[in-house]
């Protein structure tokens, strides 16, 4: 999921339970405009970096431990990361979506489309 910087829901990918969120990323990124992109050491990959530089933005991204040049970031940027935490947290307050109950992807892609849509209302 992409948020802005108030921590509303912009995009979101639908995955399979088992694929990890990082491959996601740059097409979420994808013609999306920004000063900086935020996320956590999951991401930390040479690839994102190269779309988030193409984006003339700043990667806020801490360096992961198996990296052999650690990349410095900016500490007082990367405390703002939270405001995407908050807004699953928002989102996980509708069950439908903490518990995923609908099977088809189609149907849940649908509710989070809804609820995404009452959260910038608030």
């Amino acid at each position: 999921m992409l948020a802005d910087a108030l921590g509303r829901p912009l995009r979101f990918i639908v995955t399979a339970g088992q694929a990890g969120d990082a491959p996601q990323a740059a097409a979420l990124l994808e013609g999306q405009p920004g000063q900086a992109v935020l996320a956590d050491k999951a991401y930390d990959s040479g690839a994102l970096r190269a779309t988030i530089a193409g984006m003339n933005a700043a990667a806020v991204i801490p360096s992961n431990r198996c990296r052999k040049i650690v990349i410095p970031h900016d500490v007082d940027t990367y405390k703002h990361r939270n405001r995407i935490e908050r807004c699953f947290s928002r989102l996980k307050h509708f069950r439908r979506f903490a518990t995923r109950y609908d099977r088809r992807t189609i149907h849940f892609t649908g509710f989070v489309h809804l609820a995404g849509a009452m959260i910038w209302l608030k």
